[in-house]
């Protein structure tokens, strides 16, 4: 295995580099996934039936509060691979669980809005609405769900062996995944909570 020490660690040896290359073509099938969930969602968004619309369903206040920790757990995430880049293995299980941390914070905001939706009458079988903004919602939620168990199993496995090319690569590929999802919450900020309040 030829190692490269001039590249950041997880980029230092070839197979570290084809499993960065390979996670960036996932994420090209999770944006396909994506894209498919958000073409649902506007094709149905105004299919109401009888049930609520956006604007008499969604709270502001939930949403600024998910929007705000899943923003910042991207801030800390990164700030985690600065620490691992800098050889700083407290300093990045900190920033990682911090992040992981704010990740269950956004889970649990997200699983009391579900709760209260139902409480009021929006289920899946509600309206084409409410079916297609549950499945939008509910796959990112399952996603930021799988990036905390993934993340926890890094951390353990940093805290075992400490930094080395293989738990470097694993941290960089996880952040790459965490600021996806970010990605994804903006459009969901913006294209689903804000159009639907207007």
């Amino acid at each position: 295995m030829k190692i490269n020490d001039t590249l950041p660690l997880e980029y230092r040896t070839e197979e570290n580099s084809n499993k960065i290359f390979g996670f960036w073509l996932f994420l090209g099938a999770e944006i396909a996934l994506f894209s498919t969930l958000f073409a649902v969602y506007f094709t149905l968004w105004n299919r109401t039936g009888s049930g609520p619309t956006g604007k008499e369903l969604f709270e502001v206040g939930g949403v600024i509060w998910e929007t705000f920790l899943l923003l910042t757990s991207s801030f800390t995430c990164g700030l985690g691979i600065h620490a691992m880049r800098l050889g700083l293995k407290k300093p990045m299980m900190i920033f990682f669980i911090v992040t992981l941390l704010m990740g269950l914070g956004f889970l649990g905001i997200e699983i009391t809005e579900f709760v209260n939706y139902v409480h009021e009458g929006a289920t899946l079988q509600t309206s084409a609405f409410l079916s297609s903004l549950f499945v939008l919602l509910g796959t990112h939620g399952l996603h930021v769900t799988m990036g905390i168990l993934w993340g926890a199993g890094i951390l353990i496995q940093v805290g075992r062996q400490g930094f080395t090319p293989e738990t470097a690569n694993k941290s960089f590929i996880f952040s790459l995944y965490w600021h996806f999802l970010d990605v994804v919450w903006i459009f969901i900020f913006s294209f689903v909570y804000m159009k639907g309040l207007m």
